[in-house]
C-alpha cells in the first residue's frame, strides 16, 4: 500500500492515466487507493498513429514491452509527466526525446528476475533430457522410452553471458543443482557462490554445456551469437536466449541445430514479434528437433506481474506526490523528504551554465525565501526542487517559468 502524502495542488481526479498492454490490476488498485481514479486501461499495445491521438491530455502513461514511444508520440504528449515501463527494459522508449521534453521514465529492472531465472533452469532440464522430442512423439502416439542423449544437470557447466540481476540468479539456482558455473561480463562482477568469471566469450563458449544469454540489446550485442561464435562451442552444447531478440543470428543457429553441433535451444525472444496475442508468428526455428520456442514469457508469471505493477506504480506516485525521481532514466534521480508548511515547485531545465544562479537571483530579488532546495543534473538536463513560503509560491512559479533553459515547471503541492 502506498503511504498517503499531502494533497497535490492539481486535483487527483484530473490526473489522466493511460495504461496499455493489460498492466496488472494491482497497479490500478494502488492508483485508486492513492486517489487517482481517471484511469483508462487497454488490453493490448497500440500503434504510433493511434497512440498519437490517445496520448493527448495524458499525465501518466503505463506500457510494457510492445508499445513504441517515438519522438512523434512524445510531440503529441502535451501534458505527459512520466512513462512507467512495466517491464525490465526501456528500449521501446525514445529516451533522448523523452529527456528533451522532461518526461520521467521509470521501469522495473528487478521485479521479474526470479521468474526468468527459474524458466532458464526449467528449460535447461527439459533440453538436457530431450523432453521436446519425447513430448512430440508421445502426442503422435509413439513410445520413445530411451536414455540415449539424455543427461543430468549435475556436474555440467552452466555458462552465463551477462552476470547482472538475472544472470546471477541463474548462477545461484544452477549451483544448487550441482552444476559448475562460469560467466562472462564486460565488467568485473563479484561471483555468487563458487561461480568463476572468465576473461573472454570464446573461453566461456568452449567450456560450456549450456549457454544462457542475459545481455541488453545494443550495437555490441547484435548477433552476438553468430556462425563464428557458435562454432566455438563443443558438440552437443545447448543455447538459451531469454534476453533480447537480436542477440542471436537465428539462421546460423538453425544451421548449427540441423548439423547437430548444437543439441538443443530455448528461445523466448525474437527479432520480430507479433504485437497482440493470436497474431500469426513465424520463426526459422519452428519444427526443429529439441527446440523450445516461447512467446516472450520469461517474466510472465503472476508473481512477477504483481511485483512489477507495485514497483513502477510506487515510483509514479512518488513522482506525483513528492517530486521524487528515484529510478528515472531521463530526469536526474532525486529522493526528497516532505517539508511542512511549504509549497513545492519542480523545475526541469536544459543543463546549461547559470540556471541555478538565475533561479536564486530571481527569487531573492523579489524577496522570496527558499526554505529547501535540491538539485541534480545529468549531461542533458537539470532537475531542481524548491520548497517555498506558501504565501509566495505563485509568484515564484511565474518567475521560474522565465528562467533560461526552462523545459517545464509546476507547483506540486
Amino acid at each position: 500500500m502506498i503511504t498517503k502524502t499531502k494533497a497535490t495542488s492539481y486535483p487527483k481526479d484530473k490526473i489522466k492515466i493511460l495504461l496499455l498492454e493489460n498492466i496488472s490490476d494491482a497497479a490500478v488498485e494502488e492508483m485508486k487507493d492513492a486517489g487517482y481514479t481517471n484511469i483508462k486501461k487497454l488490453s493490448g499495445a497500440i500503434g504510433e498513429k493511434e497512440l498519437m491521438n490517445e496520448i493527448k491530455g495524458v499525465h501518466l502513461l503505463g506500457i510494457r514491452s510492445k508499445t513504441q514511444i517515438t519522438s512523434k508520440v512524445l510531440a503529441k504528449a502535451d501534458k505527459l509527466l512520466a512513462i512507467g515501463c512495466y517491464c525490465i527494459g526501456i528500449n521501446q522508449v525514445d529516451i533522448d526525446a523523452a529527456t528533451h521534453r522532461g518526461v520521467v521514465v521509470f521501469n522495473a529492472p528487478f521485479s521479474n528476475t526470479r521468474s526468468v531465472a527459474e524458466l532458464v533452469i526449467g528449460s535447461s532440464i527439459m533440453l538436457m533430457r530431450r523432453i521436446p522430442d519425447k513430448n512430440r512423439a508421445a502426442h503422435e502416439g509413439i513410445w520413445q522410452k530411451e536414455a540415449k542423449g539424455s543427461f543430468e544437470m549435475r556436474g555440467k557447466t552452466m555458462a552465463i553471458v551477462g552476470y547482472g540481476n538475472i544472470g546471477s540468479q541463474v548462477s545461484v539456482l544452477a549451483e544448487s543443482l550441482g552444476m559448475d558455473v562460469i560467466y562472462y561480463d564486460l565488467e568485473p562482477k563479484l561471483p555468487h557462490g563458487n561461480a568463476k568469471q572468465v576473461r573472454s566469450l570464446r573461453e566461456l563458449l568452449r567450456k560450456a554445456d549450456i549457454v544462457t544469454l542475459h545481455v541488453p540489446s545494443d550495437p555490441g550485442t547484435h548477433n552476438l551469437m553468430n556462425e563464428q561464435s557458435l562454432s566455438y562451442m563443443k558438440k552437443g552444447t545447448i543455447l538459451i536466449n531469454y534476453s533480447r531478440g537480436d542477440v542471436v543470428d537465428l539462421d546460423a543457429l538453425k544451421t548449427a541445430l540441423k548439423s547437430g553441433m548444437i543439441s538443443g535451444a530455448a528461445i523466448d525472444v525474437f527479432p520480430v514479434e507479433p504485437e497482440k496475442n493470436g497474431e500469426k508468428f513465424h520463426s526459422v526455428l519452428q519444427n526443429l528437433s529439441n527446440v523450445i520456442l516461447t512467446p516472450h514469457i520469461g517474466g510472465s508469471t503472476e508473481e512477477a506481474q504483481l511485483n512489477i505493477g507495485l514497483d513502477v506504480t510506487s515510483k509514479l506516485l512518488s513522482l506525483l506526490e513528492k517530486g521524487s525521481t528515484n529510478g528515472s532514466h531521463t530526469v536526474p534521480a532525486l529522493s526528497l523528504p516532505l517539508q511542512a508548511k511549504t509549497h513545492r515547485i519542480l523545475h526541469i531545465h536544459n543543463n546549461i551554465p547559470g540556471v541555478l544562479g538565475e533561479i536564486n537571483s530571481k527569487l531573492s530579488s523579489h524577496g522570496i525565501n527558499i526554505l529547501g532546495q535540491y538539485l541534480k543534473t545529468n549531461d542533458k538536463i537539470g532537475y531542481v526542487v524548491l520548497d517555498i513560503d506558501t504565501r509566495l509560491s505563485n509568484e515564484a512559479l511565474a518567475l521560474l517559468k522565465n528562467v533560461k533553459g526552462t523545459i517545464k515547471t509546476r507547483i506540486l503541492y
